[in-house]
Protein backbone atom coordinates (compact mmCIF):
# COMPACT_ATOMS: atom_id res chain seq x y z
CA UNK A 1 0.00 0.00 0.00
CA UNK A 2 1.37 3.38 -1.00
CA UNK A 3 1.92 6.25 1.41
CA UNK A 4 -1.01 8.19 -0.07
CA UNK A 5 -3.34 5.16 0.04
CA UNK A 6 -2.44 4.56 3.67
CA UNK A 7 -3.22 8.17 4.54
CA UNK A 8 -6.60 7.99 2.80
CA UNK A 9 -7.43 4.75 4.63
CA UNK A 10 -6.49 6.21 8.00
CA UNK A 11 -8.63 9.28 7.37
CA UNK A 12 -11.61 7.08 6.52
CA UNK A 13 -11.11 5.02 9.69
CA UNK A 14 -11.09 8.14 11.88
CA UNK A 15 -14.32 9.38 10.31
CA UNK A 16 -16.03 6.02 10.94
CA UNK A 17 -14.92 5.80 14.57
CA UNK A 18 -15.73 9.39 15.49
CA UNK A 19 -18.90 9.64 13.43
CA UNK A 20 -17.71 12.93 11.99
CA UNK A 21 -15.24 14.04 9.34
CA UNK A 22 -11.65 14.71 10.31
CA UNK A 23 -10.62 18.32 10.86
CA UNK A 24 -8.66 18.53 7.62
CA UNK A 25 -9.23 17.54 4.03
CA UNK A 26 -6.23 15.28 3.60
CA UNK A 27 -4.71 15.09 0.14
CA UNK A 28 -1.15 13.86 0.42
CA UNK A 29 0.05 15.12 -2.95
CA UNK A 30 0.97 18.66 -3.86
CA UNK A 31 -0.88 18.88 -7.16
CA UNK A 32 0.46 22.32 -8.12
CA UNK A 33 4.14 21.50 -7.79
CA UNK A 34 6.15 20.99 -10.96
CA UNK A 35 9.15 19.58 -9.09
CA UNK A 36 8.07 16.09 -10.07
CA UNK A 37 7.99 14.49 -6.61
CA UNK A 38 5.13 13.52 -4.35
CA UNK A 39 4.74 15.95 -1.48
CA UNK A 40 3.23 15.07 1.88
CA UNK A 41 1.21 18.26 1.67
CA UNK A 42 -2.54 18.03 2.35
CA UNK A 43 -4.97 20.91 2.15
CA UNK A 44 -6.21 21.79 5.62
CA UNK A 45 -9.08 24.03 6.55
CA UNK A 46 -7.47 27.16 7.96
CA UNK A 47 -7.56 27.06 11.73
CA UNK A 48 -8.58 30.09 13.76
CA UNK A 49 -6.67 28.76 16.77
CA UNK A 50 -3.74 30.77 18.14
CA UNK A 51 -0.26 29.82 17.05
CA UNK A 52 1.81 27.71 19.39
CA UNK A 53 5.38 27.10 20.50
CA UNK A 54 7.14 23.91 21.52
CA UNK A 55 5.99 24.18 25.15
CA UNK A 56 3.60 21.22 25.09
CA UNK A 57 1.58 19.04 27.41
CA UNK A 58 -1.11 16.39 27.01
CA UNK A 59 -4.68 17.11 28.01
CA UNK A 60 -7.14 14.59 29.43
CA UNK A 61 -8.05 13.32 25.96
CA UNK A 62 -4.46 12.61 24.96
CA UNK A 63 -4.11 15.56 22.62
CA UNK A 64 -1.05 17.77 22.69
CA UNK A 65 -1.50 21.35 23.82
CA UNK A 66 0.94 24.25 23.81
CA UNK A 67 1.21 27.75 25.19
CA UNK A 68 0.55 30.73 22.93
CA UNK A 69 3.48 32.75 21.64
CA UNK A 70 4.49 34.78 18.62
CA UNK A 71 7.70 32.72 18.46
CA UNK A 72 6.16 29.76 16.64
CA UNK A 73 8.06 26.53 16.05
CA UNK A 74 5.18 24.13 15.40
CA UNK A 75 1.51 25.09 15.01
CA UNK A 76 -0.02 22.51 17.32
CA UNK A 77 -3.53 22.98 15.93
CA UNK A 78 -2.18 21.42 12.73
CA UNK A 79 0.20 18.93 14.34
CA UNK A 80 -2.68 17.52 16.41
CA UNK A 81 -4.53 16.74 13.17
CA UNK A 82 -1.60 14.57 12.11
CA UNK A 83 -1.56 12.84 15.51
CA UNK A 84 -5.25 11.98 15.04
CA UNK A 85 -4.13 9.56 12.33
CA UNK A 86 -2.26 7.41 14.88
CA UNK A 87 -3.94 4.27 16.19
CA UNK A 88 -2.02 4.18 19.47
CA UNK A 89 0.80 5.78 21.43
CA UNK A 90 3.47 4.21 19.26
CA UNK A 91 2.62 7.07 16.84
CA UNK A 92 3.78 4.84 14.00
CA UNK A 93 1.78 6.51 11.23
CA UNK A 94 2.49 10.16 12.06
CA UNK A 95 6.14 9.39 12.71
CA UNK A 96 6.37 7.84 9.25
CA UNK A 97 5.05 11.10 7.80
CA UNK A 98 7.54 13.14 9.80
CA UNK A 99 10.46 10.93 8.76
CA UNK A 100 9.40 11.39 5.14
CA UNK A 101 9.40 15.14 5.72
CA UNK A 102 12.98 14.99 7.03
CA UNK A 103 14.06 13.20 3.84
CA UNK A 104 12.16 15.60 1.60
CA UNK A 105 13.65 18.65 3.31
CA UNK A 106 17.22 17.33 3.12
CA UNK A 107 16.91 16.62 -0.61
CA UNK A 108 15.15 19.92 -1.29
CA UNK A 109 17.94 21.91 0.36
CA UNK A 110 20.50 20.11 -1.83
CA UNK A 111 18.41 20.90 -4.89
CA UNK A 112 18.10 24.55 -3.81
CA UNK A 113 21.87 24.87 -3.47
CA UNK A 114 22.32 23.43 -6.97
CA UNK A 115 19.62 25.71 -8.42
CA UNK A 116 21.26 28.73 -6.80
CA UNK A 117 24.61 27.80 -8.31
CA UNK A 118 22.92 27.53 -11.71
CA UNK A 119 20.90 30.73 -11.15
CA UNK A 120 17.77 28.75 -12.01
CA UNK A 121 14.94 30.91 -10.67
CA UNK A 122 12.18 28.70 -12.04
CA UNK A 123 13.60 25.67 -10.25
CA UNK A 124 14.02 27.66 -7.03
CA UNK A 125 10.40 28.78 -7.20
CA UNK A 126 9.23 25.19 -7.71
CA UNK A 127 11.35 23.92 -4.82
CA UNK A 128 10.06 26.67 -2.53
CA UNK A 129 6.50 25.72 -3.45
CA UNK A 130 7.20 22.04 -2.82
CA UNK A 131 8.72 22.42 0.65
CA UNK A 132 6.15 25.05 1.59
CA UNK A 133 3.40 22.46 1.13
CA UNK A 134 5.14 19.73 3.10
CA UNK A 135 5.92 22.16 5.92
CA UNK A 136 2.31 23.37 6.03
CA UNK A 137 1.21 19.76 6.49
CA UNK A 138 3.04 19.47 9.81
CA UNK A 139 2.59 23.05 10.99
CA UNK A 140 6.26 23.97 10.52
CA UNK A 141 5.35 27.63 10.25
CA UNK A 142 8.70 29.40 9.82
CA UNK A 143 9.85 27.02 7.09
CA UNK A 144 6.48 27.33 5.37
CA UNK A 145 6.67 31.14 5.40
CA UNK A 146 10.27 31.31 4.17
CA UNK A 147 9.61 28.81 1.39
CA UNK A 148 6.61 30.82 0.23
CA UNK A 149 8.92 33.84 -0.12
CA UNK A 150 11.42 31.73 -2.08
CA UNK A 151 8.59 30.66 -4.37
CA UNK A 152 7.54 34.28 -5.01
CA UNK A 153 11.08 35.62 -5.39
CA UNK A 154 11.71 32.88 -7.95
CA UNK A 155 8.78 34.37 -9.86
CA UNK A 156 10.55 37.77 -9.67
CA UNK A 157 7.98 39.16 -7.28
CA UNK A 158 8.21 40.64 -3.77
CA UNK A 159 4.63 40.46 -2.53
CA UNK A 160 5.37 42.19 0.79
CA UNK A 161 6.64 45.31 -0.98
CA UNK A 162 4.38 44.89 -3.99
CA UNK A 163 7.23 45.20 -6.49
CA UNK A 164 8.79 43.20 -9.30
CA UNK A 165 12.39 42.04 -8.97
CA UNK A 166 15.33 41.73 -11.32
CA UNK A 167 17.04 38.35 -11.64
CA UNK A 168 19.96 39.56 -9.51
CA UNK A 169 17.69 40.97 -6.80
CA UNK A 170 15.71 37.73 -6.67
CA UNK A 171 18.81 35.53 -6.50
CA UNK A 172 20.33 37.66 -3.72
CA UNK A 173 17.13 37.49 -1.67
CA UNK A 174 16.74 33.75 -2.21
CA UNK A 175 20.37 33.09 -1.23
CA UNK A 176 19.73 34.82 2.10
CA UNK A 177 16.48 32.93 2.62
CA UNK A 178 17.97 29.53 1.85
CA UNK A 179 20.52 30.04 4.62
CA UNK A 180 17.76 31.23 6.96
CA UNK A 181 15.31 28.43 6.19
CA UNK A 182 17.95 25.76 6.85
CA UNK A 183 18.31 27.11 10.39
CA UNK A 184 14.53 27.31 10.84
CA UNK A 185 14.19 23.73 9.64
CA UNK A 186 16.93 22.49 12.00
CA UNK A 187 15.07 24.00 14.97
CA UNK A 188 11.79 22.38 13.89
CA UNK A 189 13.39 18.99 13.25
CA UNK A 190 14.98 19.02 16.70
CA UNK A 191 11.61 19.86 18.25
CA UNK A 192 9.81 17.04 16.44
CA UNK A 193 12.49 14.46 17.21
CA UNK A 194 12.33 15.43 20.89
CA UNK A 195 8.53 15.25 20.87
CA UNK A 196 8.48 11.69 19.53
CA UNK A 197 11.26 10.66 21.89
CA UNK A 198 9.24 11.92 24.88
CA UNK A 199 5.76 10.76 23.78
CA UNK A 200 6.27 7.50 21.92
CA UNK A 201 5.77 4.21 23.73
CA UNK A 202 7.45 1.05 22.51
Amino acid sequence: MSFDDKAALKTSEIAKISGKPTSGNLDFRDKDSSVGRASISPTFVKSSSPKYTSSTQENGEGEVEASSSSNVIIDMSIFNQILELDEDETHEFSQEMVEEYYSQAAQTFKDMDAALANKDLTKLSDLGHFLKGSSATLGVTHVQSSCEKIQRYGQLRDEEKGIDLSDKQALDLIAQLVSQVKVEYAVAEKWMRNWYKEHTRE
